[in-house]
């Protein structure tokens, strides 16, 4: 800025606050703080002076999608919202121990004043805690209550009871303690118990026959009197134990931006943003959602207009809906919605769970195009090379690519089944799919692309370990059979997120109590020579979900055991292959770290944060370092990210509240921009956006998250 401009702006700041401040202030001048044209700066005061690490939010629907820009204060209560399109923006604050100040009409290139306020109890207060405060309220059944001592079913262990209260049950949807969660929709009825209330919502809409075989089926009907009993005490006034702390640090120099997207029933998974291995990729491009059962349109998002498009996936004729008996989601209600009643509002054929970008800047996705049942190619007496060591009959879910330079989508029909996708870093692009049961497919996008011949392209291997110790893969046993000391042994490992790593081994987390990371080295014929070696959790870990790998090999993984957890190959002691190498072996390369937040009672030290995924910043995409891990913080309204020295630092999405993401990517658009030309993208994820404050009318969430090195850069 012109330094005579910069001086003016800090004169009408200081002539603006003490004309806003009264008497009380007139004293003392106010502090300075300079703004460009495309920015709105301030100072936020309560009743003892200045307010110190409060957001501020600047909001506008006058674009074509409604926009959010939110900061935090320095410890003088400064503020600068930077680089907003023209438009008229509110302006308010919020932070703990406060109520919303009153909303302020302002345009870039001015300076406001705001007025905090006190929030005149602690329930009010209470009402802007994000959901763990809340959630960790819920009661976990004791130690004693497990192994057939109580109406919980004897199998189920403790660690069971919260893996399926957390990230790989209920927050695997949702995300629970917000107010629309810690609370009854008066649209169900009344009910005698909280019990009979959850009972009834729990079998609302498309979703309701997953979360009844939950708590149903799995948990014998003991889960409903939890929650019920933990709703009934909210209801009746009970408050979280803690309180959550302003931010600090870090947190202060976080600037989110928020646009939405997509429509009001239908729900986003996840964006994609660039190349995971050359974040310059796709700079200022367009963010691609993927709305997994919701739908079969996939929204664009430009980030310079600040507008969105779509376009369609394509499948063959007779594809049946992505829906019911295999499916998490339904055809059709089980019980009508509290929001949409009897209303079926997913519809998808083409199920994309999430996408990736390649180095051209293609978007390829896990989707399907075609018919469950899979080609003569994929089956036995096929002469395909995989087909004959592990036939496949069946794939609901497959991959495809959308070229944004032709607008063309082709769906590919590969035999093995996908969920997530990873790109390599082999000369061929080879792009890596999780869920494939009981074997690891990929597809050569280099012949994929050159040949059009996806029979030629794909293959896959069922997961091998090295029970025999010689190095090699043989014959094998099957997962229910003894390890034979003559052969290997084949293990059923579904991966959930699959991780190609620099060296061109290829890693997978798998969902399960206490669950696994599993590593396989491909060899110079994956098919018949791949070899893996599988990592159990031990305690006080369990319940591995999303995970990612650094460029030195270490994998980072969300734990249902409220951990960041670390496993390090390179750590362990003993012998990685041979008849002891299947599982329990290096119990050594495994570190813990706890999320930030309150934990549940009578387990210990915990956290109840639930993270969904976690995605390393290999390349410093946000600033806090290369190999950053950063996990979804569904619990915490926002991303959650860990420094070198083991400091947590929480990426918050203070606005709209209830802010919960299944995947995250970075991406660089601008490497001589400085802060401004990188950041975090992430999509609100929730199945529910309704859910989130604001109720019925809310659209998913694109998010920005960008660290700049004060509260005041601009």
């Amino acid at each position: 800025m012109n330094p005579r401009h910069k001086a003016l702006a800090g004169a009408l700041l200081t002539y603006g606050l003490l004309a806003a401040a009264g008497p009380a202030f007139a004293q003392a001048p106010a502090p300075r703080v300079d703004i460009d044209a495309d920015d709105i700066g301030g100072v936020v005061t309560g009743p003892r002076g200045p307010e110190a690490g409060v957001w501020v939010i600047a909001e506008t629907r006058d674009l074509a999608v409604r926009y959010i820009k939110i900061v935090v204060t320095d410890d003088q209560g400064r503020f600068v919202i930077p680089d907003l399109p023209k438009a008229k923006y509110n302006v308010w604050a919020r932070g703990y121990g406060l109520v919303d100040s009153d909303k302020q009409d302002a345009e870039p290139g001015k300076t406001v004043a705001i007025s905090a306020k006190d929030a005149p109890d602690a329930a009010t207060a209470a009402k802007t805690y994000p959901a763990i405060y809340w959630y960790s309220m819920l009661k976990i059944p004791g130690a004693d209550q497990f192994g057939g001592k109580s109406d919980i079913p004897e199998k189920i262990k403790q660690t069971d009871w919260l893996n399926l209260m957390k990230n790989n049950g209920c927050v695997g949807c949702h995300q629970l303690g917000q107010l629309s969660t810690r609370t009854v929709p008066k649209e169900f009825g009344k009910f005698d118990t909280g019990a009979e209330a959850w009972q009834r919502r729990t079998q609302a809409g498309q979703a309701g026959e997953s979360m009844t075989n939950i708590l149903a089926g799995e948990l014998g009907g003991a889960g409903y009197h939890y929650f019920g009993e933990w709703t009934d005490r909210i209801a009746k006034g009970e408050l979280p134990k803690t309180k959550p702390q302003r931010p600090q640090g870090d947190e202060r120099n976080i600037v989110v931006t928020l646009r939405d997207w997509m429509n009001e029933k239908q729900y986003l998974h996840d964006l994609i943003s660039s190349d995971r291995r050359k974040p310059t990729v796709n700079g200022y491009g367009p963010l691609y959602g993927s709305p997994e059962y919701s739908s079969d349109t996939i929204p664009m998002m430009d980030v310079k207009a600040n507008t969105f498009s779509t376009f369609k996936m394509t499948f063959e004729a007779g594809t049946p809906e992505a829906l019911g008996p295999g499916h998490a989601a339904s055809k059709e209600a089980l019980q009508p919605s509290a929001y949409w009643g009897d209303e079926k509002i997913w519809d998808t054929h083409g199920n994309n769970h999430n996408s990736m970008i390649d180095q051209d800047g293609r978007l390829w996705l896990a989707a399907t195009g075609f018919k469950p049942g899979n080609p003569d190619f994929c089956k036995k007496g096929s002469d395909h090379p995989s087909a004959k060591v592990f036939p496949l009959d069946n794939s609901a879910r497959r991959i495809a690519m959308y070229d944004p330079k032709t607008k063309v989508y082709t769906p590919y029909q590969t035999c093995f089944q996908t969920h997530h996708l990873n790109f390599g870093y082999d000369k061929d692009n080879t792009v890596w799919g999780s869920g494939g049961g009981q074997v690891l497919g990929w597809l050569n996008t280099r012949i994929m692309l050159e040949t059009g011949d996806v029979q030629k392209a794909q293959g896959w291997t069922p997961i091998v370990l090295d029970t025999n110790g010689n190095g090699k893969r043989d014959d094998f046993v099957a997962p229910n059979e003894a390890v034979d000391p003559a052969k290997d042994k084949r293990i059923t490992a579904n991966f959930y997120a699959v991780m190609p790593a620099m060296d061109g081994s290829v890693w997978g987390s798998i969902r399960s109590n206490p669950g696994a990371v599993v590593r396989v080295v491909p060899g110079a014929d994956p098919t018949h020579t791949a070899l893996s070696e599988i990592y159990n959790v031990p305690a006080p870990g369990f319940g591995p979900r999303g995970a990612d790998i650094d460029k030195n090999g270490v994998v980072w993984v969300s734990l249902a055991s409220g951990h960041l957890g670390s496993f390090d190959r390179r750590k362990c002691k003993g012998p990685l292959n041979g008849p002891t190498a299947t599982g329990n072996h290096c119990p050594e390369g495994w570190a813990f770290h706890k999320y930030p937040g309150p934990g549940f009672e009578g387990v210990g030290d915990n956290s109840a944060e639930s993270s969904y995924y976690t995605w390393v910043d290999q390349h410093n995409t946000f600033g806090l370092g290369e190999d950053t891990p950063v996990s979804t913080g569904n619990l915490n309204d926002g991303l959650i990210a860990m420094k070198k020295d083991g400091q947590m630092v929480v990426l918050r999405v203070p606005y709209p509240l209830g802010f919960y993401a299944k995947g995250l990517d970075g991406r660089i658009d601008d490497a001589s921009a400085g802060w401004k030309g990188r950041g975090i993208w992430a999509a609100n994820g929730d199945r529910t956006p309704w859910l989130i404050e604001g109720g019925k009318g809310n659209r998913p969430l694109a998010a920005h998250f960008q660290l700049r090195p004060d509260p005041l850069a601009h």
